[in-house]
């Protein structure tokens, strides 16, 4: 698989030019300032109105002058751990890091291929693979469990996902009561709660509603998170043509007017709370009245958005991999090929959504297979090129010579692991795929689902730790 190495110089994408990334970023202030936000929490608006925002009923008017404030106190890089307090990933610059998808209730079953509603032991299996494939980098819950209450499914799922994998978990919660539950599972795995706040492994992933308005529950969880240091990701998921303006560049706006929001709130609960931002453009098909995930508009506008870092500086948050077709068919895999190389050469710091269908309402195992194949190439070309001598090989070249040959020569082995290789993607003659089976992509993918479910056994937390989360669980459902 690919090496992680930071080599070279990462090539990237530049979608807008300089006059045009002037222009979305002091109209989303303008956005702020002059239409304001909803805010039904008293707590959020005495807070804003303390700060020097207009207060009108539930609007608050933000000036531009607390944006730029929090955006100056805001992190400009994060760190996030493993359950086991290893770096994992660090938020900044060009660093790209990929997760799967969330919050699916249907799963496409990978031993008999029938779509059907998830189960915790799906998300349970979801952990078990995700925890094997070498580029995915972070995980988050990825289906519904709907054999679990309603009411605490979401703490079932963050439960199923935490003890099938080390890696750092990106969580949604249902309310702040059961946020508040979730953070304390976390924080008994990880030894304590200053553990965890010292090394977090989790992100909390809240959402206000767009458009500009935010509900007493989105508050108080994002309360909660600054209050706790907990890394919170500040995005929005406005619809081009329903939830915002049908035009590309007026749901950039609005989407920037909300992100940006929600950090001047989290700066002025707990100036340095670690925050993630740059929302998730939607489009609604206006035939259909479906949200695409394959429409083209969602990358352009992901992309422009990113070329605003030089106002946000700040870690951000993307979506690749997740297509509208309903099995992991040609289809998506042009979607997972193209989206995940603009998010990552566009910049995002963490790219999620892999393995999602039917947008967003159907996970297959295969697909997160496919696209970790896809990161691992795409990781080959994120390194880039590397000018120092021992790449250039100038006296390599000299030592070869003319007619020479350099398989047998040191420098090769040296080096050739550098060199991209998959255990999937067949790049042998005819006779030996032949020879093989001749078996397709998708048929060498699911061979591998199946061999990762049976005999993957990731790093179990200690007995401790599991009965006293296994505690937390029994209380609630108790309830």
């Amino acid at each position: 698989m690919s090496d992680k190495r930071e080599t070279g110089k990462t090539p990237h994408l530049i979608t807008l030019p300089t006059e045009d990334r002037e222009k979305i970023f002091s109209s989303a202030l303008e956005v702020l300032q002059r239409t304001g936000i909803n805010i039904y929490d008293k707590k959020t608006l005495n807070i804003l109105g303390d700060a020097g925002a207009r207060i009108d009923g539930n609007r608050a008017y933000i000036p531009s002058k607390l944006v730029e404030h929090a955006l100056e106190s805001a992190p400009k890089e994060i760190q996030i751990y493993t359950r086991d307090g290893e770096p994992a990933m660090r938020l900044s610059g060009s660093n790209c890091y990929f997760g799967n998808g969330t919050d699916c209730p249907n799963i496409l079953d990978p031993f008999t291929g029938q779509r059907r509603p998830f189960l915790k032991t799906d998300i349970e299996k979801a952990g078990i693979l995700c925890d094997a494939l070498s580029n995915l980098d972070f995980v988050m819950p990825t289906g519904v469990a709907s054999d679990k209450s309603p009411s605490t499914s979401d703490i079932h799922q963050f439960h199923a996902m935490m003890m099938n994998t080390h890696k750092p978990i990106i969580f949604t919660s249902y309310t702040p009561e059961n946020q508040r539950d979730i953070i304390k599972i976390a924080a008994i795995a990880a030894g304590g709660e200053m553990e965890l706040r010292d090394k977090p492994f989790v992100i909390s992933y809240p959402q206000p509603i767009s458009p500009l308005t935010y509900n007493r529950e989105v508050c108080e969880k994002l309360r909660f998170c600054a209050e706790n240091r907990i890394p919170v990701i500040c995005t929005t998921a406005p619809m081009s043509g329903a939830s915002a303006p049908v035009t590309a560049e007026g749901t950039m706006v609005l989407c920037l007017a909300e992100c940006l929001s929600a950090i001047v709130i989290g700066q002025l609960i707990n100036e340095g709370t670690p925050m993630i931002t740059i929302g998730i453009p939607i489009v609604l098909n206006m035939k259909t009245a479906a949200i695409s995930f394959d429409a083209p508009e969602l990358q352009l506008m992901s992309t422009a958005l990113f070329d605003l870092r030089e106002f946000i500086k700040l870690p951000t948050w993307g979506m690749a991999a997740a297509t509208d077709s309903k099995i992991p068919d040609e289809q998506a895999t042009i979607t997972a090929a193209l989206s995940c190389a603009f998010q990552a050469l566009g910049g995002a710091n963490l790219i999620h959504g892999i393995g999602c269908l039917e947008s967003g309402m159907t996970t297959s195992f295969e697909l997160i297979v496919l696209t970790n194949e896809i990161i691992g190439m795409l990781r080959r070309i994120l390194r880039g090129v590397n000018a120092d001598p021992e790449h250039l090989a100038i006296d390599v070249i000299q030592e070869v010579g003319p007619g020479g040959e350099f398989l047998t020569h040191s420098h090769t082995f040296d080096y050739f692991r550098e060199l991209w290789d998959s255990e999937l993607i067949d790049r042998g003659s005819y006779e030996a795929w032949a020879k093989k089976g001749s078996k397709s992509l998708g048929q060498r993918i699911r061979e591998k689902v199946k061999d990762i479910l049976e005999n993957h056994k990731p790093k179990p937390l200690n007995l401790e730790k599991s009965r006293a989360i296994s505690e937390i669980l029994q209380i609630r459902e108790s309830n």
